[in-house]
């Protein structure tokens, strides 16, 4: 059964304003798939129409084969959100705030407390249970909506942002969570402007643009269209021009040079024009995102 099925969605705001254009889309139950595009393209559109916050103008959406228009409820229970806004009570406790919401979908408060327990172990913040919300960082306040939103063990949980303004360390931690989450059957929706949170977790991915699917597939193989890999090289001393020439280094600065690489190239390219050159490679690094190279090609056509 798919997970999401979204299909000819059309939605034009008062005002003429057209946030989606037609949009096909298709998660399947297990997925783990990333919804790209710039601000304004539709994204958080879909996701509120997906969820009964937006109605839609045309078209049909279903969540594990219920319909949002003929059993919304059904639809609301498939699914935990957690938006990109915090939205709850500040002088609440952590605790009291995800038990609660277990109350929203009809779960015993006994076991809505077992539920949040657990949840708080999981996304470490069991020593902030009795604390109010408005006392954690940044961080905690992510990882709370993340539990309030998996309270009632939801099929499909829906990211929009999820690790805006977390630093480097929490957010592979929350990679690695999300991770298991996934492999334990959880279908997940993710939004974000952290393209290697994309490559890292998902594996399927669309892109929209102005309320258009203008690409669609496997990361994976979207990511081997990238025309060209950029690398950016330490060597043992600064080159001189003519091995900047040999090495077909694009940028140079002191000792680092950035080479880029097209098809079938690899990093032996790199090592025989670097033998030709007569110069040593000490460091090799990304100098840029594969996938991000895409997207932006891809937002450029």
């Amino acid at each position: 059964m798919d997970a999401l099925r979204v299909t000819g969605l059309k939605k034009t705001y008062k005002g003429g304003v057209e946030a989606l254009k037609g949009v096909d889309l298709t998660i399947a139950e297990g997925d783990f798939f990333a919804l790209l595009g710039a601000n304004g393209a539709g994204k958080t559109t879909l996701i509120n129409i997906a969820v009964g916050l937006v109605t839609k103008s045309a078209g049909s959406v279903s969540v594990f084969g219920d319909d949002v228009d003929k059993d919304l409820d059904a639809v609301k229970s498939h699914i935990g959100i957690v938006p990109q806004e915090f939205n709850f009570s500040i002088f609440e406790t952590v605790r009291e705030i995800i038990a609660c919401q277990g109350g929203y979908y009809g779960m015993d408060r006994r076991d809505a407390e077992v539920r949040t327990d657990e949840l708080l172990k999981d996304l470490d913040l069991w020593e902030k249970r009795d604390v109010q919300s408005r006392m954690l960082s940044g961080g905690m306040k992510r990882r709370l909506m993340i539990a309030r939103a998996l309270v009632h063990r939801p099929q499909l949980l829906i990211l929009d942002e999820p690790t805006a303004g977390v630093d480097v360390e929490l957010r592979r931690g929350m990679w690695e969570y999300l991770k298991k989450l996934n492999a334990s059957g959880t279908t997940i929706l993710l939004t974000t402007h952290y393209l290697e949170e994309v490559e890292q977790l998902c594996k399927n991915m669309t892109i929209i643009q102005q309320g258009t699917v203008v690409k669609s597939g496997p990361v994976q193989a979207l990511l081997a269209e990238a025309k060209g890999r950029r690398y950016r090289l330490m060597l043992s001393a600064p080159p001189t021009a003519e091995q900047v020439r040999i090495l077909g280094a694009h940028e140079v600065s002191g000792a680092f040079v950035t080479v880029v690489l097209y098809g079938a190239e690899t990093f032996e390219t790199v090592f025989e024009r670097a033998h030709t050159a007569q110069v040593s490679i000490v460091d090799i690094a990304h100098a840029q995102n594969r996938l991000e190279e895409l997207y932006l090609a891809t937002l450029t056509k």
